[in-house]
């Protein structure tokens, strides 16, 4: 493949994909410039495959879990124990803001092994079905969803610290 095609190629694949891959990632990290980030590292890692990738071109679930993956990753780099503002508010307080709340689900889903994060992300962030995932993560349909319990489990008691 000659340089010309393989930008052209590439540019076609960027454009059917990056509107979900950069969707995915502003779902999980909040936050519009590190679902940009999130694009960049998804978008190099596939240019960084070549022609093994160019041979068979992923189908669209391949980039909504890169990008689910890659924004866990960027969670996990940032100060996941960074204080914030509300650290100081008393544990029983009756209502915290949306947004903290968000903060600290994040910061949840960052401890949770790789596997675990995408996969509660991408049935609970990305809707993917239970039958999706199971195919995805090559499991059986009852593990998923045994998973998927111990997962929201661990969230919530993470949350609850």
């Amino acid at each position: 493949m000659t340089p010309t095609t393989g930008r052209v190629w590439f540019a076609e694949l960027y454009n059917r994909h990056y509107d979900a891959v950069f969707r995915a990632a502003l779902r999980v990290t909040g936050n519009p410039a590190d679902a940009e980030d999130v694009l960049q590292t998804v978008f190099l890692r596939v240019l960084g495959q070549g022609d093994d990738i160019e041979a068979a071109p992923p189908p669209p679930a391949y980039f909504r879990r890169a990008a689910v993956n890659a924004a866990v990753d960027l969670l996990r780099r940032r100060a996941v124990r960074a204080e914030s503002a509300y650290d100081d508010r008393a544990p029983h307080a009756a209502v915290e803001p949306p947004s903290l709340l968000k903060e600290q689900l994040r910061r949840a889903i960052a401890t949770l092994d790789s596997d675990d994060a995408t996969l509660f992300l991408l049935r609970y962030v990305e809707g993917l079905s239970i039958e999706e995932l199971a195919g995805m993560f090559q499991l059986e349909k009852n593990n998923v969803s045994v998973r998927l319990h111990r997962i929201r489990h661990r969230l919530q008691t993470e949350m609850e610290r």
